[in-house]
């Protein structure tokens, strides 16, 4: 169990059967009476955002999260499919579970899985994945001063802006985070 004075950003705690992170908090206290945290929660099961306050001592539930180590192996329909590293149990995850990350997934990728009570409910990608570009207008020969990009199509789907001397075939870095191009590789 957490206290109230153990509440900072990022601290992951349970409520009502849910798990949160807090993204802000502010302690306040009036004149009389006892003081108060009033925090922005983040749900990390369905991303919504809400504000919650918190008496002073009260006793907040620590949630039954797990970070393990899983390797992406391929995706099924509308699940992807990774494994376990130490059991070499294959566990499916629905694609809303994981929401646009999912693009980035690459077959063979080791990655950190996110679990609450035995459920998926968040991977952390590396800050960039190295794509090859499986289709894209053909390149424009000098230039590479002015900044105009085009769309490219990567192998797995995903839709990137890149610079007009990118050809199809070749292999680039795209930010994980924003899903833009950050160079050749």
């Amino acid at each position: 169990m957490y206290s109230t004075s153990d509440i900072k950003n990022g601290l992951k705690i349970e409520m009502d059967g849910q798990p949160f992170e807090v993204l802000e908090f502010l302690h306040s206290k009036s004149g009389r009476g006892g003081a108060h945290i009033k925090t922005k929660l983040k749900n990390l099961i369905n991303g919504s955002v809400l504000d919650h306050t918190f008496r002073s001592g009260e006793k907040i539930a620590k949630p039954d999260l797990e970070a393990k180590d899983m390797q992406y192996l391929y995706r099924e329909s509308d699940k992807f499919v990774f494994m376990d590293m130490t059991t070499y149990e294959q566990v499916f995850v629905d694609q809303s579970a994981l929401g646009s990350k999912g693009a980035f997934l690459q077959e063979g990728q080791e990655i950190k899985v996110l679990t609450f009570k035995e459920q998926v409910i968040d991977v952390q990608l590396p800050a960039a994945v190295i794509m090859e570009v499986a289709e894209t207008e053909p390149g424009v020969k000098g230039d590479t001063v002015s900044g105009t990009t085009k769309p490219a199509k990567m192998e797995n789907g995903l839709s990137v802006n890149v610079p007009l001397f990118i050809d199809q075939g070749e292999r680039i870095k795209v930010d994980t985070r924003s899903g833009e191009y950050l160079g050749r590789e």
